[in-house]
């Protein structure tokens, strides 16, 4: 064995604390980068974003200055302008029109849309609207189609499938005898099988074979004629006056169109299954756009 002397021990130990600082300042520099699991981007530990103290305000959203008011609608996740119009009892059509909507499928979370004619009055104990007169119907597509998520959509949201424009003819008036008297009748002789829950049935659920007639209820103009409402299949949505709709869905064959006029007992689709686990009608009475139970109002059988 070697032995050192004692100025040997000297050198080796000035070598060896050398060799310490060199292995600590590697170690430093090479550290692994931290991973930020929130945005997916890679930083180290020392790196630090911050907003510009600068930064532009948002813009704020169509109709935001009408939020709360009465006859105006803030679009909600999911929305479409098909379910906006059966919720308060009006033609998507409609609310595009006064909305100047010129792309009905773009509407955005937390914009505020009007939902009654621009010439509604509002009393104390809500909103009245005024006998509807023809109009011309100004809006180009329908909104998405039954393959979209009833997205109001967000970017994240299904596009919608390609309709053809709708034409500028004038549209069918609505009956403007008194709101409240209608006479409805039942929109097929199927038995009923599964009756109206305002939480899970906003309808009636009626049975019988494909193909089977479907008949308007009463009176009235399609305001819908599609597959752009998610759990409704092929559906059509008719307005009766400013107080009713009445809706038919799961069919298998859509034999009206929009804005035409039908009448009481007229067959108006083919029963089917579409979105659905059987063949079945589900009709809905909307009064001013709420469920309510249809047999207080269809007579008896």
């Amino acid at each position: 064995m070697l032995a050192l002397r004692p100025q040997d021990w000297k050198y080796t130990a000035a070598v060896l604390a050398v060799l310490a600082v060199v292995g600590c300042s590697s170690t430093s520099l090479h550290k692994a980068p931290v991973e930020d699991r929130g945005t997916g981007a890679v930083r180290t530990q020392s790196s630090v974003v911050v907003a510009p103290a600068d930064a532009a305000p948002a813009k704020p959203l169509p109709g935001a200055e009408n939020a709360g008011k009465p006859g105006y609608y803030t679009v909600r996740p999911g929305d479409t302008l098909i379910r906006i119009g059966l919720d308060n009892g009006q033609s998507w059509k409609d609310i595009a029109r006064w909305n100047g909507l010129d792309n009905p499928n773009l509407i955005e979370v937390g914009q505020v849309l009007r939902v009654i004619s621009p010439n509604a009055t509002a009393t104390e104990t809500g909103v009245v609207t005024r006998p509807v007169a023809s109009s011309t119907v100004t809006a180009a597509a329908v909104p998405a189609a039954s393959a979209a998520a009833n997205a109001a959509t967000s970017p994240a949201s299904a596009a919608s499938k390609p309709v053809a424009p709708v034409s500028a003819a004038p549209v069918a008036p609505v009956a403007t005898g008194g709101d409240d008297d209608v006479a409805f009748i039942w929109p097929t002789s199927g038995s009923q099988i599964a009756g109206f829950d305002e939480a899970k049935n906003k309808g009636l659920d009626l049975g019988g074979k494909a193909g089977d007639p479907v008949l308007a209820a009463a009176d009235g103009r399609v305001v819908y004629a599609g597959a752009g409402l998610r759990g409704y299949g092929n559906l059509l949505i008719l307005k009766h006056n400013n107080t009713y709709l009445t809706a038919y869905a799961h069919n298998q064959t859509l034999l009206v169109k929009e804005d035409q006029s039908v009448r009481k007992g007229q067959k108006i689709a083919e029963m089917g299954s579409s979105d659905t686990d059987r063949v079945k009608l589900h009709f809905e009475i909307r009064r001013q756009g709420k469920p309510v139970d249809p047999t207080k109002y269809l007579p008896n059988r």
